[in-house]
């Protein structure tokens, strides 16, 4: 036989069938596609009969701004989490490759588990029940997973346990909302599970892979680029945040800048120090800095309304804050993490492609909107052009990275 026919048969063995269960990131960025437009959907849907009177909408039978939130914190952006640390996690600490069976069981359970909790909130109670146990029965396969991998290491790095610890407690935060919802647990645990999917969970979980991966990808872009990662930045990130989640619990609200505001300079500095206008190269480093400076924006934001609160007692921002860091900066850094990795994992060029610059740009404009919406008069079209905007951002960004999760690599290499 040729050689080089033999080489291509050997090669070929090494690609599944089915190239979507041939990498961790493939299933799980798909499913985290179909959450993004799933979640808004049912959202716009909820605003849309609340306040422009659309046509009867069934009611969900917990409050909708906690299905909102519950789900979207809980398993829209873990869905990409889970993808993007089932392939890191070994590379980070040289540890062993997650089995398929795990990455697919975590994608099954979360994502059959995300869209059984949507149909539940149109009215079906023990459907949002049996889909919100499906989620959870997700993190523990994915926690126990990353888990192993930590274990098995040889090079475990605070980075590592860092987001297990995220995810640890992100856990723990999903088990007292779902303690909740069966009757076991006060309306007070289903107020902690919200507060800690922001504080507790999602932004410490952002935060640490910024931290490791915002400086590595300046260094190879731009010459002579100092790497900044000081050791003080997670322990100090945590402890503000405990606290944070909290007093925002207890709603000690005039408390909250005691926090806040070391959390705005905290971020602030890392902002500058990971020097942004040095990101002149790829587009894909300058979003990544630009999602990046959303953070210290929303702290300063937060900062603001509660020192007006602690001197007047009124909120002043409403919920603007809270959206500069939900949809600007988890948003953004979602849409500049995924496609880079995305990029770089499908054998094409680490480039921002048309698709993903669109998507990047309007979603700017739909956390402009989100913010305008608690700062002035007709709130409810604010909301909704909020809304319908994050569909018309995502829509074709999810439908070419389906493509490419469902198709093999451009470059014909495994993975």
């Amino acid at each position: 036989m040729h050689p080089e026919t033999d080489s291509h048969k050997n090669h070929s063995a090494l690609v599944p069938p089915f190239p979507l269960a041939s990498a961790p990131h493939r299933p799980l960025f798909l499913a985290g596609c179909i959450a993004v437009l799933t979640g808004m959907t049912w959202w716009t849907m909820e605003l849309g009969t609340f306040y422009h009177a659309w046509p009867s909408w069934p009611q969900p039978t917990i409050p909708p701004l906690w299905g909102h939130a519950v789900l979207m914190q809980y398993g829209l952006f873990p869905l990409f989490m889970f993808g993007f640390l089932m392939t890191t996690f070994p590379r980070w600490m040289t540890g062993p490759q997650v089995p398929r069976w795990r990455y697919l069981g975590v994608g099954g359970c979360v994502l059959g588990g995300y869209v059984v909790s949507h149909v539940g909130l149109l009215h079906l109670p023990m459907l949002l029940r049996a889909g919100m146990v499906l989620m959870l029965l997700g993190y523990l396969l994915g926690v126990g997973t990353l888990a192993g991998v930590l274990k098995a290491a040889t090079e475990r790095n605070r980075h590592g346990w860092s987001c297990l610890t995220a995810f640890t407690i992100g856990t723990l935060g999903l088990m007292l909302f779902e303690g909740w919802l069966f009757g076991l647990l006060p309306a007070s645990a289903a107020q902690l599970s919200v507060q800690i999917g922001t504080f507790g969970f999602l932004l410490p979980m952002y935060f640490t892979v910024c931290h490791r991966m915002l400086p590595f990808f300046s260094r190879h872009c731009s010459p002579n680029y100092r790497m900044w990662r000081p050791a003080f930045s997670l322990p100090l990130m945590w402890m503000l945040l405990l606290v944070r989640t909290v007093l925002a619990w207890r709603e000690a609200q005039a408390a909250l800048a005691w926090v806040d505001i070391p959390l705005a300079l905290l971020f602030l500095v890392h902002a500058l120090a990971w020097q942004p206008w040095r990101a002149r190269g790829p587009g894909l480093l300058v979003v990544l800095h630009l999602a990046f400076a959303w953070l210290p924006v929303a702290f300063v934001l937060f900062s603001a309304q509660d020192l007006v609160y602690a001197l007047q007692g009124r909120y002043i921002l409403g919920l603007a804050p809270l959206h500069a860091l939900t949809i600007g900066f988890f948003g953004s850094m979602l849409v500049a993490m995924v496609t880079r990795v995305t990029q770089g994992h499908s054998g094409r060029p680490l480039q921002m492609n048309a698709v993903a610059w669109t998507c990047f740009g309007v979603l700017q404009l739909v956390a402009l909107a989100r913010i305008r919406a608690e700062l002035g008069d007709s709130r409810g079209l604010w909301l909704l052009a909020a809304s319908v905007g994050w569909l018309v951002a995502f829509m074709p960004w999810v439908i070419r990275g389906a493509f490419i999760y469902l198709t093999p690599r451009a470059d014909g290499r495994p993975g």
